[in-house]
């Protein structure tokens, strides 16, 4: 799991089938690389979220048949970015 910020929604017209009725998020990881994680939480821009990678972050989307690597599996409350704490 790693810990990543919301910068906001990504909006696609199209999508393959795996792909269709969940929402998407553009995450900026430690390093500030942007990336893109499935939402099945409905994180909001600028929440600070952990996420799931690899074959764990299907299962964490709630549907083995999402078509993921990279899942935003809940909105941390509360984290002081600064200190890590």
């Amino acid at each position: 799991m790693e810990i990543m910020q919301v910068e906001g929604p990504m909006v696609c017209t199209r999508r393959v089938d795996g792909l269709r009725d969940i929402g998407m998020r553009v995450l900026r990881d430690s390093a500030g690389n942007q990336v893109v994680a499935v939402d099945p939480v409905g994180a909001r821009p600028g929440n600070w979220v952990f996420t799931s990678s690899g074959s764990a972050a299907r299962y964490a989307a709630g549907d083995f048949r999402i078509l993921t690597d990279l899942t935003v599996a809940g909105i941390i409350d509360f984290w002081d970015a600064d200190t890590g704490q």
